[in-house]
C-alpha cells in the first residue's frame, strides 16, 4: 500500500482517533495499543501532521518533515488581541 495515498485518505475523525491513541497508548474505547501499534500509530499521525494538516500548533510537524516549534513571540503574535472574538466586561453579564 502507497503511504502517501493511505495518509491522504484519513478523514479528521480516524486522524483524532489515532493522535488519541498515540499521547495515551490507547484507543478512545480503552483497548491498550501495543509496543508496535504505537510505534506506527506514532509515525502515522506525524506523515498526517507533515502532509495534510495545515495546523497552528506550537509543536508540529512541517512539510519537510522537520519539527516545527513556535516562539513565544510568535505565539503572542498569534492570539493578540486584534484576534480576539468578544471581550466583555464583569457587569455586562
Amino acid at each position: 500500500m502507497n503511504i502517501e495515498h493511505l495518509v491522504n485518505t484519513l478523514t479528521p475523525e480516524i486522524f483524532e482517533r489515532l493522535e488519541y491513541g498515540a499521547a495515551t497508548g490507547k484507543w478512545p474505547d480503552g483497548t491498550p495499543l501495543s509496543d508496535e501499534q504505537r510505534e506506527q500509530t506514532v509515525q502515522l499521525v506525524m506523515l498526517y501532521q507533515a502532509k495534510v494538516a495545515k495546523t497552528n500548533e506550537q509543536f508540529t510537524i512541517g512539510e519537510d518533515g522537520q519539527m516545527v516549534q513556535k516562539s513565544k513571540a510568535e505565539l503572542k503574535k498569534e492570539f493578540s488581541p486584534k484576534n480576539e472574538i468578544a471581550r466583555f466586561a464583569q457587569d455586562d453579564i
